[in-house]
């Protein structure tokens, strides 16, 4: 009987917190792990593999801390096919492992330096033994693209009837094509099989779809695509390309998405491409003015799916390609209510700042705005001055004087560096005005050498406004005050104010 894939029930294993934290220069604290596995559990995630609990203490703390969190998902552990990983699991309180056991003779002769009998051997005593220790076995095989497709049946087969609970195919250096994968994923469907890609060609998610499509009922995915080299298949890809392409209700809430590829992001310290697929920054943002005038009339016009339903908004910035109904938008949007003349130049000095290769921002955008409408920016907040202080002895520490609505406001505050301590004082001070929090921050050099001048864009977010801003000197910290003074100040002001002249 043929079940189409929107009629399947798929299962998502994220395996974040381990393949996910093998991406270079990633190591997740304990509690890091538990902020994030609970993200996982709140959208649905059905298996959070947790870590390897034979690695370190605090990998097993990780685990014990995920098992007993009280989470709807499954508590999983990478393990190999050795008793004392298998040991570690059960004794951290993993409810499940992933027994990964090498497939492929090139890694069985040349990683392991076994016959194929001894890693058959060996795999089949981990499942029994991981059974005795009342674990959930998935018994996954490694390199299994590159493996003889009758062993590693084989295998599968003997597998179950030693206790495996489940089967995953291992794609560990992403040489699948979708074709190859419909054909040789159906033959493994003895029990219960995951599909875990990886993207070093790009076909991580095409993969991951052709093997669900062929049979396989549960993939293994990271947040934002973490993991060794290219990666692993996206989370967030895998779920809109299956609720939106292929009709599955992936019982995922779809809506927190966002929240948690940006709560990912963070922790992780690995920002992703701005034109990633659903939470890179441009993935619902448009400047052309061709585009902006097709999604005024419809959104479907320029957007697969709405950016409401992954906890996004849509964008439209402006540059050298922006028309007038955008740019119109924008000012509306900004409380300007201009004449038809104003608007014409407005838009005339708009596309000129972008031909100078300039991002521009909606501080420019209201700058321009107030020069051309005869209008007066008041300022709310007026820095008289700040102090940092940094060294590698030192905790950085950042001070300031500041008048806000007339009064004198002083402040200091530490950071994880000295531009990192001197947004944070400038939040602070600001308080006594209004809660303004800083959303984004981007760092472009200008000019080449030790002496170039830097550009920092920041993105701001007051009562749900969000505004953008930018500051461009030869220091960094003096860049980023100034950004973030301006933008403060473009956004204490009265937001709903009209602002508008009786010139025609």
């Amino acid at each position: 009987m043929i079940v189409l894939l929107r009629d399947k029930k798929i299962r998502f294993l994220d395996t974040t917190l381990r393949d996910g934290e093998q991406t270079p220069g990633v190591s997740l604290s304990p509690t890091d792990k538990v902020e994030i596995a609970t993200a996982l559990s709140d959208i649905g995630v059905h298996v959070i593999e947790a870590g390897s609990a034979v690695a370190s203490e605090g990998e097993r703390e990780a685990i014990r801390l995920i098992a007993q969190a009280g989470l709807s998902a499954e508590c999983c552990t990478y393990v190999r096919a050795l008793p004392q990983d298998i040991d570690c699991a059960a004794d951290a309180g993993a409810d499940s492992v992933h027994l990964v056991v090498p497939v492929s003779d090139l890694h069985i002769e040349r990683k392991m330096q076994k016959t194929r009998e001894q890693v058959f051997s060996m795999a089949m005593e981990a499942v029994e033994y991981a059974k005795t220790r009342g674990l959930i076995v998935e018994l996954s095989g490694e390199d299994a693209s590159r493996a003889d497709m009758e062993f590693l049946q084989t295998l599968y087969a003997a597998g179950i009837e030693h206790g495996a609970d489940r089967l995953c195919f291992c794609d560990t250096v992403g040489v699948l094509t979708p074709e190859v994968t419909a054909e040789i994923i159906p033959p493994l469907c003895l029990a219960p099989l995951s599909i875990h890609c990886h993207n070093d060609l790009g076909l991580a998610l095409a993969n991951t779809l052709a093997a669900l499509k062929a049979g396989a009922s549960c993939c293994h995915v990271t947040v934002n695509g973490l993991g060794e080299r290219a990666g692993n298949t996206p989370f967030e890809e895998v779920v809109m390309a299956l609720e939106h392409l292929y009709k599955v209700d992936t019982g995922i809430e779809t809506r927190k998405i966002y929240p948690l590829s940006t709560l990912v992001s963070r922790l992780t310290g690995v920002p992703f491409a701005t034109n990633k697929p659903i939470v890179g920054t441009m993935a619902f943002t448009h400047e052309s003015g061709i585009h902006a005038h097709g999604l005024f009339r419809d959104t479907r016009t320029y957007e697969p799916i709405a950016p409401e339903l992954v906890g996004r908004m849509r964008r439209i910035v402006l540059g050298k390609h922006s028309g007038s109904a955008s740019v119109k938008a924008a000012l509306t949007e900004l409380g300007y209510s201009p004449n038809p003349r104003q608007l014409e130049e407005i838009v005339k000095r708009i596309k000129t700042l972008g031909d100078e290769g300039r991002r521009v921002t909606d501080t420019d955008v209201m700058a321009i705005s107030d020069a051309v409408m005869l209008l007066e920016c008041r300022p709310v907040i007026s820095l008289k001055q700040y102090t940092v202080v940094s060294g590698t002895n030192v905790i950085p520490t950042a001070s300031v004087t500041m008048q806000v609505n007339g009064k004198e406001v002083t402040g200091a505050a530490t950071g994880d560096g000295p531009v990192d301590a001197a947004l944070r004082v400038l939040q602070q001070s600001v308080a006594v005005a209004g809660d303004i929090r800083l959303d984004e921050y981007h760092v472009d050099a200008v000019t080449g050498g030790t002496d170039a001048m830097v550009e920092v864009t920041v993105k701001l977010r007051k009562d749900g406004h969000t505004i953008t801003s930018r500051g461009a000197r030869t220091d960094i910290i003096q860049a980023s005050v100034e950004a973030v003074i301006t933008g403060m100040n473009r956004l204490l002001r009265e937001y709903h104010e009209k602002r508008s002249t009786n010139t025609d």
